[in-house]
């Protein structure tokens, strides 16, 4: 695996300011794009391990969404279908695409979700990695409790005065845990994604993203009552630990008609991190079944 070189770019969009970074083959020489979409507590940064294994093939843009990572601090606009039309915005005003494939994990994989139900056709397939999508008919993502940080991140004001000054402890429980191993991101790379969740707007931002999940699960669900994705679907699952497994095609299924699923072994919830390169031959397989 070749070494990360990224160029790193900032683009206004409406009231935020987007930090993405691209990488790759210089979009206009015929390569197709494609578009990562980080989650939480993570940044653009996560899909480090990702992009050497398709640069060689694809133009990549990887933005921080809004709030998060070196992007603006919005006072709000953090339902999915908001954030989707962020990256909308950036992908066919500020670039000028007009088709790309889109690859999401956890909040990513939501924001995808809604950039193919909710801004259809430049999207010409979407991977979701390692997360159910609010609003697709089951009766509680949350897993019944047992993710009980959604309920926590909901509470107004309580987790930012609970975690501030103690981001590295916080943060580090899901980094530590929700991997098939402890050690999956290192301290270095836990220190990148610190240096930007201990601003307290950017850690405030993260939690807003949950506070936003009942607008977001309501606009999705309306929007899957008129409107199916039929652009082809894969959806991963991590096996192990925290990882969702086929929860995650299960979800897809009920919101898009093309859904391949399938099971990340050695992968709890951070697969890019955790199985870079069998995320990538399952998407580049996929491709290849599909177009």
């Amino acid at each position: 695996m070749s070494a990360l070189e990224v160029e790193h770019h900032h683009a206004e969009v409406g009231e935020v300011r987007l930090h993405y970074v691209t990488a790759g083959v210089p979009h206009g020489r015929g390569a197709d794009t494609v578009v990562l979409l980080h989650g939480w507590p993570q940044t653009w940064y996560c899909w480090r391990r990702v992009i050497p294994l398709l640069e060689n093939d694809f133009h990549i843009v990887a933005p921080d969404l809004r709030g998060l990572g070196d992007s603006s601090h919005a006072s709000g606009g953090y339902d999915a279908r908001t954030v989707a039309g962020d990256i909308d915005v950036l992908l066919r005003e500020r670039l000028g695409l007009d088709r790309f494939h889109v690859i999401g994990h956890d909040w990513g994989g939501i924001v995808g979700y809604g950039l193919a139900a909710h801004f259809p056709g430049p999207v010409a397939s979407l991977t979701v990695v390692d997360v159910a999508i609010p609003g697709d008919g089951s009766p509680d993502i949350s897993q019944g409790g047992r993710r009980w940080h959604h309920a926590l991140h909901q509470t107004a004001d309580l987790p930012e005065k609970l975690v501030a000054g103690r981001e590295e402890i916080y943060l580090g429980w899901f980094y530590d845990h929700y991997g098939h191993r402890p050690d999956v991101i290192t301290e270095d790379e836990r220190a990148e994604y610190l240096r930007t969740y201990t601003d307290p707007g950017a850690l405030r931002a993260g939690f807003e993203y949950y506070r936003a999940l009942e607008r977001t699960a309501a606009d999705n669900a309306r929007r899957s009552a008129e409107y199916r994705v039929g652009i082809p679907v894969l959806a991963l699952g991590g096996a192990a630990g925290w990882g969702r497994g086929d929860q995650v095609a299960d979800s897809l299924r009920r919101l898009a008609d093309d859904v391949t699923g399938g099971v990340v072994r050695e992968a709890g919830h951070w697969v890019p991190e955790e199985q870079p390169a069998e995320l990538v031959r399952r998407f580049r397989a996929h491709l290849v079944a599909r177009f």
